[in-house]
């Protein structure tokens, strides 16, 4: 590898801004980007692909920020933003997609996670599953002013992540040996207002939280998962990526006056 060159994701310091947009799929990097001014790919390797160039502030002056693909799942989303942060990036914004848990939780709405249920494996060998999966409170209450400010329909709690896709709900696939577990945990996801369930926050907000940088997220709902049905439609997307663009903004504007 090139010498300052992370080994995943390819990216050296400077490559990107501290501002950080992270959506699972690398096609979706360039739809991000094309929110951007002066945008350009910078890398693509394996399921890490990278986009930099800058919006507007409030100020009317030029933010840096990125957008990289983390694939899916915690295992690769972890690794990401380790090297992410090795390389000078100090917010994260997941922007994803998800499968609703509640019925009021409808296609097209978006999620603002304030922390995730831990079911998965990446996490638990950072700290102990007692440890809670939390999304930062400036990055979290960014979206929901953003939000506001776009009129875009949005929740805000507890969402589910984990490592399976293919056991998406208690309706799942009768012939796994441990389906009447997974069916009593799902209604229990449901009953406690869980309200959306995808597979990347609980690493995302364990290994910020442990590396002492900024995560929150926001997810577009594409599927009703309570009814057995994970990808209905794929909508909702663009006012995520609104909303998070508008949150670095609001973050952004929040700083330079804290000079945080």
């Amino acid at each position: 590898m090139e010498k300052g060159k992370q080994y995943h994701i390819a990216l050296c310091k400077g490559d990107v801004g501290r501002y950080v947009l992270l959506p699972g799929d690398p096609g979706r990097t360039e739809k991000i980007a094309s929110y951007f001014d002066e945008a350009k790919e910078i890398a693509f390797n394996r399921e890490y692909r990278t986009f930099t160039g800058t919006i507007k502030g409030y100020d009317g002056k030029k933010i840096k920020v990125s957008t990289t693909s983390t694939g899916i799942g915690c295992p690769s989303t972890a690794i990401c933003v380790e090297e992410l942060i090795k390389i000078g990036a100090d917010t994260f914004i997941r922007v994803g997609t998800a499968g609703s848990l509640q019925r009021e939780v409808d296609i097209g709405h978006v999620v603002i996670s304030t922390g995730a249920i831990r079911e998965e494996g990446t996490s638990r060998q950072y700290i102990p599953i007692s440890f809670p999966a939390v999304a930062n409170l400036e990055v979290t209450n960014a979206l929901v002013e953003a939000s506001k400010k776009l009129k875009v329909k949005y929740h805000t709690g507890i969402v589910h992540c984990k490592d399976a896709f293919y056991i998406e709900s208690a309706s799942g696939d009768p012939a796994l040996p441990i389906q009447e577990y997974n069916e009593m945990l799902w209604k229990a996801w449901e009953r406690g207002n869980t309200l959306a369930t995808s597979m990347e926050s609980a690493a995302l907000f364990i290994v910020s939280t442990i590396k002492k940088v900024y995560a929150g997220e926001i997810l577009a709902i594409i599927g009703a998962t309570w009814a057995n049905a994970p990808i209905v439609k794929k909508v909702g997307i663009d006012e995520a990526i609104k909303v998070a663009i508008e949150a670095i903004k609001i973050l952004d504007t929040a700083r330079k006056v804290t000079k945080k």
